[in-house]
């Protein structure tokens, strides 16, 4: 019998919602672990060779070997699965218990409900995350605040039908769950010994608890999956989908996944994507966040050419990544597949009018274009935000559900226009640079006492800006990169803004908030990610070691 062992961190409370881990569910992510954590390791060390062959000289471009998938005009993933039709608004969030319920009745059409970048791994999380989504699905769920405010599912909030709905109530977003990402385990469940992969993990806990209770109410299991570099991933990916629905009975593609174009080598490999996980595919989405972090990554060594200016000047309209959304719309509705938009992380200020009236206009031209250009729908992480970007779709869509009848043909995106980092405009500033170590500062502080979305400056941030603004600063100083005040960014000049800029913190948030917090452990690992003369390939895995 395989060992399985739950390690517990010290003082985690018990709770009835931990009782996930029942011995069924145990057994199905034993099953999970031994069949396919040797591939997953083996496509974790392709990556790496794959790096490797960049810094020796090779250069990212389109596969040869496959481009027989890529000429075949004739094959299409399966037909969208039921309550994934019309996708027009979706929203993001953690699975803590009140964005759960926020979430579900915000009029979204689909919740992404996120183990991933808008999530702290801490055990209790976790478990409760997995909890509360199977208490949504039954329609058990809601929330009372310190304050005693009352947190319940609307009855029948939203705009849609309730075709396909993710939890009980007509119009109720479809649930689709984001798990961790290949590169990261989970230290809290080991079996046989080794950890278990926290994709493996969020997967396997969700599907077995959730798939048939979803298939009941006309939806299904459903996912978005990140953070991938090749097809081979989503061949993994298509693997464990196969093998889980013969574990549990079920028919083959009912399990549908989105996956996030949101690496800087996956863009080159979308229509293999799409191939690989085509009878159980739901499209591909445009993670823009974590795709200019990953092409600071992947391109780190290439020079100046490479190094992009203030994070919030890279727009979705500079080249490379307008290629990037082009070829994503083009490649997906060729195949029959749904295309996805990016966050729009503004958080509405009621207190300042003017800072919302300027934001809601720059978001709603940013929805317009996308809606224009051919996705089906976007992202918000707000329930304010959703009228907005429903408002930009309807206009566009009217009461058709998506777009997928726009084949974009029009589109011809080359491997030189992808890579085609230096026409974009814009210069570094001493102010990009500060709100790089404000954003990282405060993020990680959070994340570490177990909060993955943080509101800063009236932005939704996640992992994934965490992740640009430590990667940037590394690729400043590596590149000795000039300032627009003449000021050459060096590892001196930022352990002065470090400083600088915790000092302006402590004074925002008290003595008592800054003592009681996780700052020093904040500065310390974003010191070491942005000053080290050796880049780490993710925040998250260092800090996460910092975890109980």
């Amino acid at each position: 019998m395989t060992d399985i062992r739950s390690v517990e961190p010290a003082g985690t409370p018990r709770n009835p919602r931990h009782d996930i881990l029942t011995p069924g569910a145990l057994a199905f992510l034993a099953a999970l672990h031994e069949r396919f954590e040797p591939t997953r390791l083996a496509v974790l060390e392709a990556r790496s060779s794959r790096y490797e062959r960049l810094v020796a000289g090779e250069n990212f471009g389109f596969l040869a070997e496959t481009e027989a998938i890529r000429s075949d005009p004739d094959w299409r993933v399966a037909p969208p699965a039921a309550g994934l039709v019309d996708r027009r608004v979706e929203i993001t969030g953690p699975t803590e218990r009140k964005m759960t319920v926020n979430a579900l009745n915000s009029g979204a059409k689909v919740w992404l409900a996120d183990f991933e970048d808008a999530n702290t791994p801490l055990w209790q999380n976790m478990l409760e995350g997995q909890a509360n989504l199977l208490a949504a699905i039954t329609g058990k769920i809601d929330f009372v605040s310190d304050e005693g405010k009352q947190y319940s599912l609307g009855p029948s909030t939203g705009s849609g039908t309730g075709t396909g709905s993710g939890a009980t109530g007509a119009g109720l977003p479809t649930i689709v769950v984001r798990p961790r990402g290949w590169h990261l385990s989970e230290k809290h469940l080991l079996i046989g010994g080794e950890r278990i992969s926290a994709s493996l993990f969020d997967f396997g806990v969700y599907l077995f608890h959730c798939a048939k209770l979803q298939l009941d109410r006309g939806s299904g299991p459903y996912f978005y999956l990140p953070k991938m570099e090749s097809h081979l991933e989503a061949r993994l990916w298509n693997d464990v989908f196969t093998f889980s629905e013969e574990f549990m009975g079920l028919d083959h593609g009912t399990v549908r996944a989105t996956v996030l174009i949101e690496t800087f080598p996956a863009a080159f490999e979308m229509e293999e994507i799409l191939y690989e996980l085509r009878d159980h595919s739901a499209g591909l989405n445009a993670g823009r966040w974590d795709y200019m972090f990953s092409a600071i990554k992947k391109l780190r060594t290439r020079g100046k050419e490479y190094v992009l200016p203030d994070r919030n000047s890279v727009t979705m309209t500079v080249p490379f990544m307008r290629a990037y959304t082009e070829l994503l719309i083009s490649t997906c509705h060729r195949r029959g597949a749904h295309a996805i938009g990016g966050m729009a992380a503004f958080i509405p200020n009621r207190r300042d009018p003017e800072v919302n009236a300027a934001a809601f206009a720059k978001v709603l031209a940013d929805k317009t274009r996308e809606a224009n250009d051919g996705f089906d729908g976007s992202w918000v992480a707000h329930p304010d935000m959703v009228a907005l970007c429903r408002e930009a779709f309807d206009a566009v869509l009217g009461t058709k559900p998506n777009q997928l009848d726009r084949l974009r043909d029009d589109v011809h995106v080359t491997a030189e226009q992808l890579l085609d980092i230096a026409e974009t405009p814009g210069g570094a500033t001493e102010t990009g640079l500060r709100s790089d170590v404000r954003v990282a500062l405060l993020y990680i502080e959070s994340w570490l006492s177990g909060q993955g979305a943080v509101g800063v400056d009236n932005m939704m941030e996640d992992a994934a800006t965490a992740e640009i603004s430590r990667a940037q600063v590394w690729q400043w100083i590596a590149n000795s990169v000039t300032l627009a005040d003449g000021r050459v960014v060096d590892r001196a000049l930022v352990q002065s803004v470090i400083d600088e800029e915790l000092a302006r913190i402590r004074g925002e948030f008290g003595e008592a908030r800054y003592e009681s917090g996780r700052f020093p452990d904040a500065v310390a690992l974003f010191s070491e990610m942005a000053l080290s003369e050796e880049f780490t390939e993710f925040l998250t895995l260092p800090a996460y070691e910092q975890m109980p």
